[in-house]
C-alpha cells in the first residue's frame, strides 16, 4: 500500500509519534508528563527526517482524539491542526481507548480488550473492544466515564476472555484482586502508543472517514455525560 500516514498522541502522560510509510512503520514513544508541548514537534521532525519525508509527502495525519488528559488531548489536536493546515492534509481521529486495545493485540494477541484510563476525580474512562477476523475493532459506542467499582460489574457482564489495559486498572489494583471474573488477563499496555494508532487510522482512511483541520474535535467523555444531564436537554 502506497499510503503514508503520520500519527501523533499526547492524550496521556506519554508522548508518541509513528509513521506508516508504504508498508513500513517507524515509531517513537516517550514518557514526558507536562512536557508535551516541548517534545511533540521535535519528535515529528525526527521521525520525518529518519524516513526522508516532508509533511507534504504524507496522505493524512492521525491524532489521538481522547479521552485522556484535557490538556494533553488539546495539545495533540492543536498540533495536528497546525501541521495539517500547513501541509493541507486531512485528519484522522483515533480513539485513545481503542488505540490501547490495538496495543494489547500487538503485544499479546488479545482480540477482546477492556480499556480503562485513570480520569482522576475518582473515575475512569472506559471502553469494551472486540476485534474481528478482518482486524476491525468494535466497541467505540461503549466509551464512557464510570466509577472504579463499576469496572468489575461491567467485566462480569461480558462473555469470554478479556485483556485489561490502561492506567485505570493500575490505579485501582485492588479491584483485580477482588475480581470474581476469572477471564481477565494483563494486556501489557499502560498507555497509548502512536504505532497502534496506525492500523486504526488506515482503516479510517480506506473507509473515506476523515475530517478537515477546523473540524477536529476532542472526545471529552466527562463533558458529554455532564451535557446529557443538563435540565431541559
Amino acid at each position: 500500500m502506497s499510503t503514508r500516514i503520520l500519527a501523533i498522541d499526547t492524550a496521556t502522560e506519554a508522548c508518541s509519534v509513528a509513521l506508516y510509510n508504504q508498508g513500513e512503520t517507524l515509531a517513537h514513544f516517550e514518557l514526558c508528563a507536562r512536557e508535551h508541548t516541548q517534545r511533540i514537534l521535535p519528535m515529528v521532525q525526527q521521525i520525518l527526517a529518519e524516513a526522508g519525508l516532508s509533511l507534504t509527502q504524507l496522505d493524512a495525519l492521525a491524532f489521538g482524539r481522547g479521552p485522556g488528559s484535557f490538556t494533553g488531548v488539546r495539545i495533540g489536536i492543536g498540533m495536528a491542526q497546525g501541521l495539517s493546515l500547513g501541509a493541507e492534509l486531512p485528519l484522522l481521529p483515533v480513539s485513545t481507548l481503542q488505540t490501547m486495545a490495538q496495543g494489547a493485540y500487538r503485544v499479546t494477541g488479545a482480540e477482546n480488550v477492556l480499556s480503562a484510563i485513570d480520569a482522576r476525580m475518582g473515575e475512569v474512562y472506559w471502553g469494551e473492544f472486540s476485534r474481528n477476523a478482518q482486524g476491525v475493532w468494535s466497541g467505540e459506542e461503549t466509551e464512557k466515564v464510570i466509577k472504579p467499582e463499576q469496572l468489575l460489574a461491567r467485566a462480569a457482564a461480558l462473555p469470554g476472555r478479556f485483556a485489561t489495559v490502561g492506567t485505570g486498572w493500575e490505579t485501582y489494583p485492588h479491584l483485580l484482586g477482588e475480581s470474581p471474573v476469572a477471564e481477565l488477563f494483563d494486556g501489557k499496555i499502560s498507555l497509548p502508543h502512536a504505532e497502534d494508532m496506525l492500523p486504526l487510522a488506515l482503516q479510517l482512511w480506506e473507509k473515506g472517514i476523515r475530517v478537515n483541520p477546523e473540524d477536529a474535535e476532542p472526545t471529552y467523555l466527562r463533558n458529554e455525560v455532564t451535557w446529557k444531564k443538563l435540565p431541559g436537554r
